[in-house]
């Protein structure tokens, strides 16, 4: 896969991970956007409307009898813009594929849905660029 995010700070205690159900037959490179499914599901992210729920704190080999992975919820991260899309300091990302961002407003996203933000822009980025990410969920 390509695009995985490069940790550049964690926060809080040690990016503050949490433990979610991940299939046994799916491989997760570190450092994959996670998306949420039912129930406390985790998958790699696929497309704009997923919620996130961090970043892949180790990878997950397919099948090898593991079905729980860390996801890191609190830090700061290198992160990919979707080509097309550009982002000024302090926007709000959501995502829009895999290991791949788009700002809120660009998407078709109500504004007000806060659960599918990402995290903040911390500079301004262009399109396809890497981008400094405040991820906090």
């Amino acid at each position: 896969m390509a695009n995985e995010a490069v940790i550049v700070e964690l926060l809080g205690n040690g990016g503050d991970p949490i433990e979610y159900t991940v299939a046994d037959g799916v491989d997760i490179p570190k450092g994959s956007i996670m998306q949420l499914t039912t129930p406390r599901t985790a998958s790699i992210s696929s497309g704009a409307g997923n919620i996130p729920i961090g970043i892949a704190a180790s990878q997950k080999v397919a099948n090898d009898g593991s079905t729980t992975l860390a996801i890191y919820t609190n830090g700061i991260f290198d992160l990919k813009m979707n080509a097309g899309e550009t982002a000024t300091v302090g926007e709000l990302l959501v995502i829009d594929g895999v290991n791949n961002l788009a700002k809120l407003a660009t998407t078709g996203i109500e504004p007000d849905d806060i659960k599918l933000v990402l995290g903040t822009a911390l500079e301004t980025a262009g399109s396809g660029s890497t981008i400094q990410v405040r991820v906090n969920l």
